[in-house]
Order: structure tokens, then C-alpha cells, then sequence
């Protein structure tokens, strides 16, 4: 089992795994956890 960082573990807090996002929930979840210093991508799918 790998560990869980800092930031990782503050990312899983506040991801409510159970729940349906919408995508503007989503989107802005994700900027919200990001961690990363370049611009990066997220794929979406249905």
C-alpha cells in the first residue's frame, strides 16, 4: 500500500465519493484541489 501525501489526503476529504457532481461542481472541485504548478488537462467522459 503507497502512502497518502498531504495534499492527497486533503483532495480525498473533500470528495464526497457517493455523490453525482454537476459539471460546473466538478470543474470547480478541481481547481479547488489542484496541487500542480503548469496548466494541466482534465479528460471527461459519460
Amino acid at each position: 500500500m503507497t502512502k497518502l501525501t498531504k495534499n492527497r489526503k486533503v483532495s480525498i476529504d473533500k470528495v464526497d465519493s457517493d455523490k453525482s457532481y454537476t459539471l460546473e461542481e466538478a470543474s470547480s472541485l478541481v481547481k479547488e484541489i489542484t496541487t500542480t504548478k503548469f496548466d494541466s488537462s482534465v479528460d471527461l467522459s459519460c
